[in-house]
C-alpha cells in the first residue's frame, strides 16, 4: 500500500512530501496538473479535525506550486451522502429531524433560521469562508452535482458489470475486522471526532451486501428519497435495475443508463474517483490503518477502474484545549471558523504546518492560546533577525524546519496572507480588551503609552490582532476570571498595611511619572522590591538573594488585591497602564 514514509527527523515533512508527489505524478501522468485531494462531508460543523484533511494536502500543493509546477487541488465535498443521524447541539435541531435519515445531505432541509437552501450548503458555508481567509486555493466539487448530472454514468455502469471483482475483495475483509490501531496521544476528543476520522464519506455504511446479491451501488427512493433500499435485480445487459424500499415501500424499475438518483457505495466511490480524477496525493485518517478500512480496500478496488491509490500520510486527531462551551446554535466540536473567530490565519495555518501529520496536537482556546502567540512572535522575531516590541529580543538561530513552516503559515505561492501591520504582544491586547471591555477610545489610549517613542495612532494597525484578542476574551474567558477595577480605594486593606507595605506603595506611585510606559513599569514593579532589600533596581536575577523572588510576588498580590480585588490579573505593567494614573493613585493611595 503507497504511503509516504514519515521521518522523525527535524526537517521540512511538507518539501519531502512535495519531492515524493512529484517524483509519483512524473512517473503516471507526466506533462498533467499534479492532483491533490481531500474530502468532506458538511452532515454537521465541519470541526478543526477535519481541517487536516484539508491543510495537509494544501500545504503540499502549495509547495508544488512554489516550484513552478501546476495544481490542481481538488476538495470533493461529499454533500450527496446520506444524512445519518441527528446531530446534537445544533439549535432547532431535535430528533422529529430523525424522518430525514437516509436522505441525500443535499435533500435535506437546513437548520431553521439558515440562509442557505439545504443542509450541506449550510455547513459548507462556514467552511468555505474559512478557507479563503486561510488562503486555500481549491477546485471545490459537489458530488450531488457530479451524480445527479449522469457525470459518473459510465464508472457506475462499470463497477455494476464488474460487482463479482468488487465482491471479491470486500469479502476478503469482511470476517477480519478487527479495532484500529491507536497511536499513543491520539485519542480522539469526542464521538464527533472519530466519526471523522475514515476521512470524506460515510464510512460506517454498508458496502452494497445483501440478501439478494451484492450490488455497489445504491438508489435513493423515487418517492421517500431515502437510501434504504435494496436492489432486487440489475441485467448487465439492459441495464435494467430494480429496487425496493424499506422505508415506505416503494418499488420502481429503472434503466440505470439513463437513472441519476443513486451513488456508488462509499467503499467503491472513493477508488472509482482516485481513478476519474487520477488523484496523486491524498491523506487519510488513523482509523484507516485498520484490516477493511476504506483507504486500504480502496487501494485494490481502484485498481479494477484502471487507476491507482494515492501516496499519503495517515493524520492523527487534532484536539482542543479549553475551548469554553460556545454559542447553542454550534455542535460540539469546534470549527475552523470558531478558531478564526479568536486567531489569525497565520497562526492556525502554522499550528498545521510545524507539525508533522502523524503527530497529533492541540489547538488553544483557553489562556495557552496566549503562550502560542508569544511563540509564534518570537519565532517571527527570529525569523526577521530583528526587534520590535511584540517580539522583544530578535535574533538567535532559527532550525530550516522552523524557517519553513513559517514561511508556509504567512503566506502562499500566490502571496503572504494579510497580516496586523503592528502585530502588539496578543496577551497584552487581550488584557487591555479585557479592561476596557471594547471601549476604542480607552483602548486607544492605553495601546498608545505602551511605547511613548513610537506611540499607536490608530487601531486600524494592530487588526485584526487586536479584534481576535477581544473575542477572545469576550467568549472564551469565564465571567469569574474577566478583570474589573475596583472604583474606590480597599480602605481597609490599605490601613492594615505594615511600614514595608506602605513603603512599596510610595516607591511605585513615586516612580509612575517617570516610567509610564511598557518597558518602565515593568522596570518599576520589579525593581521596588529590590531597592526595598537594598539593591538597586536594575540589579539581575544572578545578583538577588532568592528571598527577592518571594518579596515580589508578595507585592504583586497585593497591587492585584488592591486595583482587581483578586490575587492575579493581567501583567502589572498592563494594568497599571489601562487603569491610567489618576486612578491608580487613587486606589493605591492611604
Amino acid at each position: 500500500m503507497p504511503i509516504v514514509a514519515q521521518s522523525t527527523e527535524t526537517t521540512d515533512w511538507v518539501s519531502r512530501f512535495a519531492d515524493e508527489v512529484i517524483e509519483e505524478s512524473e512517473r503516471r501522468a507526466p506533462g498533467k496538473p499534479v492532483v491533490v485531494a481531500s474530502g468532506l462531508s458538511p452532515s454537521g460543523p465541519i470541526h478543526l479535525g477535519n481541517l487536516r484533511e484539508v491543510m495537509t494536502p494544501h500545504l503540499v500543493a502549495d509547495e508544488i506550486r512554489r516550484r513552478g509546477y501546476t495544481v490542481r487541488h481538488l476538495i470533493s465535498w461529499d454533500d450527496y451522502d446520506r444524512y445519518r443521524k441527528v446531530p446534537a447541539g445544533i439549535a432547532g435541531i431535535d430528533e422529529s429531524w430523525a424522518e430525514h435519515i437516509g436522505k441525500p445531505l443535499t435533500s435535506v432541509p437546513a437548520p431553521a433560521g439558515s440562509a442557505y437552501p439545504n443542509w450541506a450548503e449550510h455547513f459548507k458555508a462556514a467552511m468555505t469562508a474559512a478557507l479563503a481567509e486561510l488562503g486555500v486555493e481549491y477546485d471545490g466539487i459537489s458530488q450531488t452535482e457530479q451524480y445527479t448530472a449522469g457525470t459518473y454514468r459510465e464508472q457506475i455502469l462499470f463497477a455494476m458489470k464488474h460487482r463479482g471483482d468488487i465482491d471479491a475483495i470486500l469479502d476478503q475483509y469482511r470476517t477480519k475486522k478487527a479495532p484500529a490501531k491507536k497511536q499513543q496521544g491520539q485519542k480522539p476528543v469526542d464521538e464527533a471526532e472519530l466519526e471523522a476520522a475514515e476521512g470524506s464519506g460515510a464510512a460506517a455504511e454498508d458496502d452494497g451486501s445483501s440478501t439478494s446479491g451484492y450490488y455497489p451501488y445504491k438508489p435513493y427512493c423515487g418517492q421517500c428519497e431515502k437510501d434504504l433500499t435494496t436492489v432486487t435485480a440489475y441485467d448487465d445487459t439492459t441495464t435494467e435495475l430494480a429496487y425496493t424500499c424499506s422505508a415506505c415501500g416503494f418499488a420502481e424499475t429503472v434503466l440505470l443508463s439513463e437513472f441519476n438518483r443513486g451513488k456508488l457505495v462509499w467503499k467503491v466511490d472513493w477508488p472509482m474517483r482516485w481513478a476519474y480524477e487520477g488523484v496523486i496525493f491524498e491523506p487519510s485518517g488513523v482509523d484507516h490503518s485498520s484490516p477493511g478500512s476504506s483507504f486500504q480496500v480502496g487501494g485494490q478496488i481502484v485498481g479494477i477502474f484502471g487507476g491507482k491509490q494515492p501516496i499519503g500520510p495517515m493524520y492523527a486527531f487534532v484536539g482542543i484545549s479549553g475551548m469554553a462551551k460556545m454559542s447553542s446554535s454550534k455542535g460540539g466540536v469546534p470549527t475552523a471558523s470558531d478558531a478564526l473567530q479568536i486567531m489569525e490565519p497565520q497562526l492556525l495555518r502554522w499550528l498545521y504546518a510545524r507539525r508533522r501529520p502523524n503527530q497529533s496536537f492541540k489547538i488553544a482556546f483557553d489562556q495557552e492560546i496566549q503562550r502560542l502567540y508569544d511563540e509564534w512572535d518570537k519565532l517571527a522575531g527570529k525569523v526577521a533577525g530583528g526587534t520590535s516590541q511584540a517580539f522583544g529580543s530578535g535574533g538567535g538561530s532559527v532550525l530550516p524546519a522552523e524557517a519553513a513552516a513559517y514561511t508556509r503559515a504567512v503566506g502562499t505561492a500566490a502571496g503572504d496572507l494579510p497580516r496586523t501591520p503592528r502585530p502588539m504582544a496578543y496577551r497584552t491586547l487581550a488584557s487591555v480588551a479585557d479592561i476596557t471591555a471594547g471601549a476604542e477610545d480607552q483602548t486607544l489610549r492605553i495601546l498608545s503609552e505602551l511605547d511613548p517613542e513610537n506611540p499607536l495612532t490608530s487601531l486600524d494597525e494592530v487588526r485584526p490582532r487586536l479584534d481576535k484578542a477581544e473575542t477572545w476574551i469576550n467568549t472564551q474567558v469565564p465571567a469569574e476570571e474577566r478583570t474589573v477595577v475596583r472604583d474606590e480605594p480597599d480602605v481597609e486593606l490599605l490601613k492594615s498595611l505594615d511600614d514595608q507595605g506602605r513603603e512599596s506603595l510610595r516607591l511605585l506611585l513615586d516612580g509612575l511619572e517617570r516610567n509610564w510606559s511598557l518597558d518602565g513599569l515593568t522596570h518599576l514593579v520589579y525593581g521596588v522590591p529590590k531597592v526595598q532589600a537594598g539593591f538597586s533596581a536594575d540589579a539581575t536575577a544572578k545578583e538577588l538573594p532568592a528571598e527577592i523572588k518571594v518579596a515580589q510576588r508578595t507585592f504583586f498580590a497585593r497591587l492585584y488585591h488592591l486595583l482587581v480585588g483578586r490575587d492575579t490579573g493581567p501583567r502589572l505593567p498592563t494594568l497599571l497602564l489601562a487603569v491610567g494614573q489618576d486612578r491608580v493613585r487613587k486606589l493605591l493611595s492611604a
